[in-house]
């Protein structure tokens, strides 16, 4: 199997049509499909069913791809075995994080990482964790920063810190007037309340959209926001309620005289901060020295 070819019928697949796959490989449109019929006829039946939206794979394609993808990554592997062996000290490292947890957690990793390694580039993508995932998956990055809990077999896990969900909100709340701030409650106790809303793809969302859907509440929503900050202040100063961690609250003392906090009831799947990899992925000694420095890292942004 020819290795460029396998990215591109990758791409094709990710891009879930041609035209958007040639733009993103910067190749004409007839070439790149003069190139899947070469595969395809290579390959003696087609890997495309072209006539669906977005397009998909026909069963031979399915292990073209499975195929193609293990090639790649024993391939990638081999590149950065012999990039160590050969320039332990240079190379990059895709990271892949929130910009909110960036925020917090390169302040303290990077500094004791690039004093090591002055000559490695980091190369960061900035998305919410879901995006971050599925790149992860599909070998975009190299290390990603996840707040989630352990889902993927392929996937490596490594605990950086464990964090919970609450409730945040004004002391002029009606939510605040009626119960006591730190008090455990259910998510119906707000079901009355305005609330500012993570955007989808983040994971805050991810768990407050199957609580809704688990007790049954249809909330108002004043506005969605990409940003924590944005939305724990903006809760305060509208006497709306925001669901977010709890360190990103204790991260901020100046608003605690102005906040009630509930700790959430009912969250089956309790939320830790991880760094991980793909179980297949080769990692180069600056790698594991970048895990090894967030995981073991004074981090005062967590307590």
């Amino acid at each position: 199997m020819n290795t460029k070819h396998a990215q591109y019928m990758l791409t094709v697949l990710q891009e879930g049509n041609i035209t958007s796959a040639a733009k993103k490989l910067y190749v004409s449109q007839p070439s790149l499909s003069q190139m899947i019929k070469t595969v395809e006829h290579n390959l003696g039946t087609p890997i495309f069913n072209r006539n669906t939206e977005p397009i998909t794979l026909t069963y031979a394609g399915e292990k073209y791809i499975q195929a193609a993808k293990q090639i790649l990554t024993i391939n990638s592997n081999l590149a950065r075995e012999i990039e160590e062996i050969n320039h332990e000290e240079h190379g990059s490292i895709r990271v892949g994080i929130p910009i909110q947890r960036a925020m917090q957690v390169l302040p303290y990793v990077l500094p004791k990482f690039i004093k090591q390694y002055p000559f490695v580039r980091i190369d960061l993508k900035e998305y919410g964790s879901d995006i971050i995932e599925s790149l992860l998956l599909e070998g975009g990055i190299d290390l990603a920063g996840l707040t989630t809990y352990p889902k993927h077999e392929e996937l490596q896990y490594i605990l950086v810190e464990d964090e919970d969900l609450v409730l945040l909100t004004s002391k002029n709340s009606a939510i605040a007037k009626r119960i006591s701030s730190g008090t455990p409650i259910d998510i119906t106790e707000a079901k009355n309340e305005k609330f500012i809303s993570s955007k989808p793809g983040h994971s805050v969302r991810v768990t407050q959209d199957r609580l809704f859907v688990t007790y049954d509440i249809q909330p108002e929503i004043l506005f969605e926001t990409s940003s924590i900050e944005v939305g724990k202040r903006t809760a305060i100063a509208c006497d709306a309620v925001f669901i977010c961690p709890i360190n990103y609250i204790e991260m901020s003392p100046e608003i605690h005289p102005f906040c009630s906090i509930y700790p959430i009831k009912g969250i089956e799947n309790r939320r830790s901060f991880y760094i991980c990899h793909r179980k297949d992925f080769y990692l180069t000694k600056y790698m594991r020295e970048f895990i090894n420095i967030l995981v073991s890292v004074e981090k005062p942004f967590l307590h």
